[in-house]
């Protein structure tokens, strides 16, 4: 159709709309907290749950008496929906660092390593991962089991899997892990605490990594991230160790606060996948490098310095083993942490 046989009234709207910003026409995301309320029943008659009903119970795995009794009066949460918006992660490393790291945790960081120095010999012995980094990571994820989340992990992953769509499937393939772990550990899947993404235990597990990398160090078969200390630090190690951990590589090597070359550039703009030879970083950063284990690729890691230091950011090669941190969260903040304050307990 011709713009000149158009009526004069959509001639007119039309003319509207294309002055107005694009944004203004692209459809606004609305945060999921906003389209639910606390305490709102999920609907288990949608096609997603009848659907993991049915996989939930092939093989016999759980009968529907047992679904039943779980999934009854199952209710949102919606706190969880609004701080799985609001993650650490996203802030600014000088605002992220001091969160974790702190003279009280440094202190009670170095008291454990000597507390548990048994335990961290025969695990490095077996695992090949440095005790600072496995401490370090204890006292990030739960203060050394103080906090290891209010939140009900059963009603959490069903509110993640039930409304929060950006990442439905990742939390319906987490409710499956759970209920199979509970089951194989006798654990009451109504009355576990963990976080608001459903990570639990001292070692903040999600249930995938729990059913993956948990073991049992302490004599017995049960994996016990809750209270048994050697069954703990073992899983974090044994966790670090599946990601080619090398004991006693470096984690990483400051390069300035400016980056020289494209190459490096390009492999900070990639994020944690963005991998560099480190002979090519000590080309463009002018600057000599120890030679990571087996001549392995390094990623650029920028780290936000604070406005009354300057501003600006702090560039640092992150090493293999800095590169399996961050398979354990895969955010290079999380990663840095961990890495000074396992600096500081050395």
């Amino acid at each position: 159709m011709k713009m000149k046989n158009l009526p004069i009234s959509i001639l007119f709207l039309l003319s509207f709309l294309l002055v107005l910003p694009h944004s203004s026409l692209a459809e606004k995301k609305i945060p999921a907290a906003d389209l639910v309320k606390d305490g709102q029943g999920i609907d288990l008659s949608q096609e997603k749950y009848r659907l993991l009903f049915h996989d939930l119970k092939r093989d016999d795995t759980f009968t529907q008496t047992e679904l039943d009794m779980l999934f009854k009066g199952v209710q949102i949460k919606r706190k969880v929906l609004v701080l799985m918006d609001t993650q650490w992660e996203a802030k600014p490393y000088y605002e992220y660092r001091p969160r974790f790291i702190t003279r009280s945790v440094i202190r009670k960081a170095k008291k454990k390593l000597k507390q548990h120095k048994t335990i961290l010999d025969r695990i490095e012995q077996e695992f090949g991962v440095n005790r600072e980094v496995i401490i370090a990571i204890w006292g990030i994820e739960s203060r050394f089991g103080k906090h290891s989340g209010g939140f009900n992990v059963f009603r959490t992953l069903n509110t993640l899997f039930d409304a929060y769509p950006r990442r439905s499937d990742f939390f319906r393939k987490q409710l499956i892990a759970f209920l199979l772990l509970c089951k194989e550990n006798n654990y009451d899947p109504l009355t576990i605490k963990g976080s608001y993404a459903g990570a639990f235990g001292q070692t903040q597990f999600i249930p995938s990594s729990f059913r993956e990398y948990a073991v049992s160090f302490d004599g017995d078969d049960r994996r016990d991230v809750f209270g048994s200390t050697p069954d703990i630090l073992a899983s974090i190690a044994n966790y670090l160790h599946r990601f080619h951990w090398t004991l006693n590589a470096p984690l990483y090597v400051d390069i300035g606060k400016k980056l020289k070359g494209p190459a490096l550039i390009k492999a900070n703009s990639a994020g944690r996948k963005g991998l560099v030879d480190y002979l090519t970083v000590e080309k463009e950063q002018s600057i000599a490098l120890p030679a990571p284990p087996g001549n392995r690729p390094l990623t650029i890691v920028g780290l936000e310095i604070a406005p009354k230091k300057g501003g600006g950011k702090r560039y640092v090669a992150g090493y293999p083993n800095f590169q399996a941190i961050t398979e354990w969260n895969h955010s290079n903040r999380y990663a840095m942490a961990v890495s000074e304050l396992a600096e500081a307990l050395e």
